[in-house]
């Protein structure tokens, strides 16, 4: 199966090509920055870079992944958006794979504790033990992710832009603070999900920080009592 994978999520801009068969996943194409901001000026480009480099028409696709989230809201929607309208401009199934799910199968497998920083004092988190996820995936304060943490079995990993938070309290833990999920594992993620269940729908485990206007431009505002 040939599979175009895109992750806007997090800290990085990703468009990728690779053909998965079984457990084997081989890159044709890739085209991979940090980003903080600007995906969207950036995105459809790396995805035009990517097929290049595989040498294939993106009629050669035969699935699409991207990364649901959780994530930055607006890096979020680019990459679904952008992802949907390919899919349906080539009649291809779309497919959501969780961020933190993919951070975690970056690792290879094994406990692990997949953690993205959300800021203001909380992490994104899903904990494994022999590769099987503890829960579902949750915004935690810090002081209960560590306590999850605590809990994990020695030689576990720490994986994901919130595992500098806990280097110092867990100093014996494998440390990964990856600014994104690997390429290769979004891609066997993606190759492996079924459309049905996996739809290409953003995870949002907190409400967004900006708040809608109390008042339309031009409203008077509300007499003070």
């Amino acid at each position: 199966m040939r599979v175009l994978v895109v992750d806007t999520a997090l800290g990085l801009c990703t468009a990728g090509v690779f053909e998965v068969e079984e457990a084997v996943v081989r890159r044709l194409g890739l085209k991979s920055e940090p980003m903080a901001k600007g995906h969207s000026e950036r995105l459809a480009g790396f995805a035009r870079d990517a097929m290049a480099e595989a040498g294939l028409a993106f009629e050669a696709i035969d699935r699409i992944g991207v990364t649901a989230g959780p994530g930055s809201f607006t890096g979020l929607r680019v990459g679904l958006a952008f992802a949907q309208g390919l899919g349906a401009a080539l009649d291809r199934p779309v497919v959501g794979v969780s961020s933190l799910d993919a951070l975690a199968a970056s690792g290879g497998g094994g406990a692990a504790a997949a953690l993205i920083d959300a800021r203001r004092g909380q992490v994104y988190a899903r904990f494994w033990t022999n590769g099987l996820a503890r829960g579902a995936a949750e915004a935690l304060s810090l002081e209960a992710a560590s306590a999850r943490i605590a809990d994990l079995p020695p030689g576990a990993m720490l994986i994901g832009s919130g595992a500098a938070l806990f280097a110092e309290a867990f100093p014996g833990l494998t440390q990964a603070p990856l600014a994104g999920p690997a390429p290769e594992a979004l891609a066997r993620l993606a190759a492996a999900a079924d459309p049905a269940t996996s739809p290409p729908r953003p995870l949002y485990l907190r409400a967004p920080d900006a708040a809608p206007p109390t008042r339309l431009p031009g409203q008077a505002r509300p007499a003070r009592p």
